[in-house]
């Protein structure tokens, strides 16, 4: 067991010094006998829209980043949050933090890799000329003056980051954030080569110019075919890695993808077809893989179009949904209706149902009707939307059973509209869309990293809700001194949301996929998905 874990708990205790100084690679058991062909090839979903952590916002482009890049904190697999690049790290009050960076850390080209690449990449993040999509998320990182150099207020020099020396991050922040090293683990804020990037502006990601400090490199790249990886023979920790090679494939079709994991040629699946799912448990039982997942699946009303601007009709969609179909009968793979945002499993969150999910379906669906005959719709005058999703077949089958629940139910006529992942990412990013499928994962486990995702300044998802109220109530929540302030702040966000209806909650996921038993070192138990390469291996 690892001595020296940051856990969760820890990490949110008030003026703690916190020292840690390993980590983790592939540890392979005592005994277990390793192929000599040290491959991996992964489901991933769809074609990733970047590999530049400062342009991405998606679930499938994080999983390639993870191997290529390298932060200030990695997670093992349980999720707790250990060292990266920062070999440990103290504080005293929450709002100064010291990293110390390992000296063994390089780069790809072998250029060491600094707090001064820290510095150059946190201020290329919040940089208005970079147009991240998680410039917030450097925001409610309470950096100082990240939200006025956001807005184009302030330089990108005066971010509360600095390099004493090559080895001596030091962050300051404005208010006090508990959980700010768990933030330091997410994708945006893991460095980049400034050379590199400078050079070749933005075809630094292409295999031929790609320098990375994490345990592969970009070798090939192949747009809607494959993505490989390979090796980085500098990376400090290469001699812990056993995995020569990984290869991501963008494969949407479930089906598809299961056929190609059955004939052996995927490892890792990204998901599974939901209409095989009790098959293949019966028939490959030991390769069926379901765990916990801190993630919801929700729609998005866009609030600043008619008559979504009408809380009458957002609220009217969403009491007719029946989640118990959705996760019972179409999904079945043991996901939970949603009611909330914040997922049941999120470290201490305690959610309270609101008035709506109290409800049987019946009466739900005697709600709705009523609710959108006081909002002008009717018999006589339908409601008639287009809702939004990104190409995939299980997505496609959720809105195919909601369009047929709203139509018996409510007489809406819904036009259901695909898109390939980057042009649906555009779509909802410009508030294009009048309804829209939408899934946010923690980017780390505690609520805020759901809750922050509905604050007015934030497009990232595509989330058009625009609450003074709510925004008031999460600058407190993160202002908060006590566990028990912010939780009771939380809840209070939970509810104005339930009742404003910016979103339609409709499950919390699990995540279920096939795995092939000769994969060592999958993480079994970490609910945000944190998947590293380093730490895996094939077992003989």
């Amino acid at each position: 067991m690892y001595k020296n874990k940051i856990t969760q708990a820890l990490l949110l205790g008030a003026g703690l010094a916190v020292a840690a100084t390993s980590t983790i690679a592939a540890e392979v058991p005592a005994g277990t006998e390793l192929a000599a062909k040290q491959e991996l090839v992964r489901g991933n979903g769809t074609e990733v829209a970047t590999i530049d952590p400062h342009k991405s916002q998606g679930v499938p482009e994080s999983h390639v980043i993870r191997d290529l890049l390298e932060g200030l904190v990695n997670q093992d697999a349980e999720g707790n949050t250990i060292p990266g690049v920062a070999e440990s790290w103290e504080t005293t009050d929450n709002k100064t933090f010291t990293f110390h960076l390992r000296k063994d850390a390089k780069w790809s080209n072998g250029d060491p890799v600094t707090a001064g690449d820290f510095v150059y990449s946190f201020q290329r993040a919040v940089d208005p000329n970079t147009a991240s999509p998680y410039a917030w998320y450097m925001e409610y990182t309470k950096m100082v003056n990240a939200k006025d150099i956001v807005a184009g207020k302030k330089d990108k020099s005066e971010l509360g980051v600095k390099a004493v020396d090559d080895h001596t991050l030091v962050v300051e922040l404005e208010t006090a954030v508990p959980y700010f090293v768990m933030m330091m683990g997410h994708t945006t804020v893991k460095a980049v080569h400034q050379p590199t990037v400078e050079k070749y502006g933005d075809k630094w990601t292409k295999p031929e110019n790609f320098v990375g400090n994490g345990a592969y490199v970009v070798d090939k790249w192949v747009v809607n075919e494959r993505l490989v990886l390979k090796r980085n023979e500098q990376y400090w920790d290469n001699d812990k890695t056993v995995l020569n090679k990984v290869t991501f494939l963008p494969i949407e079709n479930q089906v598809a993808e299961m056929n190609r994991f059955l004939a052996g040629e995927i490892d890792i699946s990204y998901e599974l077809p939901v209409e095989h799912f009790k098959r293949l448990k019966k028939e490959h039982n030991e390769e069926v893989s379901v765990t916990g997942n801190l993630c919801t699946y929700y729609y998005i009303f866009n609030t600043k179009k008619a008559p979504f601007d009408d809380v009458r009709v957002r609220q009217a969609i969403s009491y007719a949904i029946d989640r118990n179909i959705v996760t019972d009968a179409i999904l079945a793979q043991g996901q939970k209706p949603a009611y909330f945002l914040t997922p049941e499993i999120t470290a201490g969150f305690n959610p309270e149902m609101p008035a709506y999910g109290q409800m049987s379906q019946k009466e739900r669906n005697a709600k709705a009707a009523a609710l959108l005959e006081e909002a002008g719709f009717g018999k006589d005058n339908p409601l008639e939307f287009n809702l939004l999703y990104n190409t995939s077949e299980n997505h496609k089958k959720i809105a195919v059973a909601l369009g047929s629940m709203w139509k018996k139910t409510l007489g809406l006529k819904v036009t259901l509209e695909n898109q390939e992942w980057k042009t649906y990412l555009s779509s909802k990013d410009s508030g294009d869309f009048e309804v829209a499928r939408a899934g946010w994962c923690g980017d780390y486990n505690e609520a805020s990293s759901f809750l922050t995702l509905m604050k007015s300044n934030n497009t990232t998802g595509g989330v058009h809700y625009d609450s003074k109220a709510y925004d008031e109530i999460m600058v407190k929540a993160i202002a908060a001194t006590s566990d028990e302030e912010r939780q009771a702040l939380y809840l209070e966000a939970e509810k104005l949301m339930a009742n404003d209806m910016p979103i339609a909650p409709i499950y919390q996921y699990v995540k279920s996929r096939l795995l092939s038993p000769k994969v060592g070192g999958f993480p079994a138990d970490n609910p945000e998905e944190k998947i590293y390469s380093k730490d895996l291996y094939i077992i003989k």
